[in-house]
């Protein structure tokens, strides 16, 4: 049994947006694979809910004139994993989010459940900051739009405002126009488990693959929130496709995290990690992108 004071089904974003206003301790659910635990553990005990789960303008994948992806919150991971826009332009996100859970999971949880709880082993996070995703945020007084680095605010915490609702996650043609990326979890069971660490690497090469022109790498459980290291990305930006270039990079990105030590691993595990993903991210993203080592 779930303790729940009560439960409100909206019909419409606006609905959901008055909902919020007329019970502001009520908390949003959607597919409800986080909330519904924190609810059984006592932690939201007697809460109020505000199910946002039937908004179909709130799901899917599709693509503005500019060339912008848009991904709507309540796509589940996976749907996003089978869309042909994803497959064809963002592929690295269906790969980073296939690896959450059992299929069971995979079915009822959305990307937006995903950021917005905040947690930093989100296994869409470092790919999201790793593209420079931008989230679309609707409240009583417009629409504003956010970076995703700038969402994220603490352990748990985002920058969601008082009846503020996501809309959309936004990813620029220039993030992922001819780039490549792989992301790579690592967990101490293979299946339905935390990220123990995540690392997600994306670049874009010169005409002849020979040059990184661009290098991006975004981390899960590296730091209190998904984070970017921009030292690893500076270390490889114009350098030649080579074995040394990504051993620098991945030595230059420990400059960037300040992993913990936790039950699950320790810190000094966690910064073996943080190297050695880059370096096999990396790598395969090169591959990925026509390069040669």
């Amino acid at each position: 049994m779930y303790d729940i004071e009560a439960l409100y089904e909206a019909t419409s974003e606006a609905e959901a947006i008055r909902l919020m206003q007329q019970y502001p301790t009520a908390k949003l659910i959607a597919g409800g694979s986080d909330i519904l635990i924190q609810i059984r553990e006592g932690k939201l005990a007697g809460c109020t809910l505000i199910s946002i789960q039937k908004l179909d303008s709130l799901r899917g994948v599709s693509m503005d004139e500019d060339g912008t992806l848009r991904i709507k919150p309540l796509t589940s991971f996976s749907h996003i994993t089978k869309d042909p826009l994803i497959k064809k332009h963002f592929r690295v996100l269906g790969e980073a989010v296939d690896t959450a859970g059992g299929p069971q999971i995979r079915n009822i949880a959305t990307i937006g459940g995903n950021i917005c709880n905040g947690v930093t082993s989100s296994d869409s996070g470092s790919t999201l900051v790793a593209y420079d995703a931008i989230t679309e945020l609707t409240s009583p007084d417009g629409v504003r739009r956010l970076p995703i680095q700038e969402f994220y605010t603490g352990p748990g915490k985002v920058a969601l405002k008082p009846y503020e609702l996501l809309t959309a996650i936004l990813i620029k043609k220039e993030s992922y126009e001819n780039c490549e990326g792989h992301y790579i979890k690592y967990a101490m069971r293979e299946a339905m488990d935390i990220a123990t660490l995540g690392c997600s690497v994306n670049v874009r090469l010169s005409d002849d693959k020979t040059i990184v022109e661009r290098m991006r790498v975004g981390f899960a459980v590296a730091a209190p929130v998904p984070i970017r290291a921009k030292s690893a990305e500076a270390a490889a930006k114009g350098m030649p496709v080579s074995c040394k270039t990504i051993n620098a990079a991945a030595k230059a990105a420990l400059l960037d995290v300040s992993p913990r030590t936790s039950w699950r691993a320790s810190k000094e595990l966690r910064l073996q990690l943080v190297e050695e993903l880059t370096k096999r991210a990396f790598e395969q993203a090169i591959i990925l992108a026509g390069g040669e080592l």
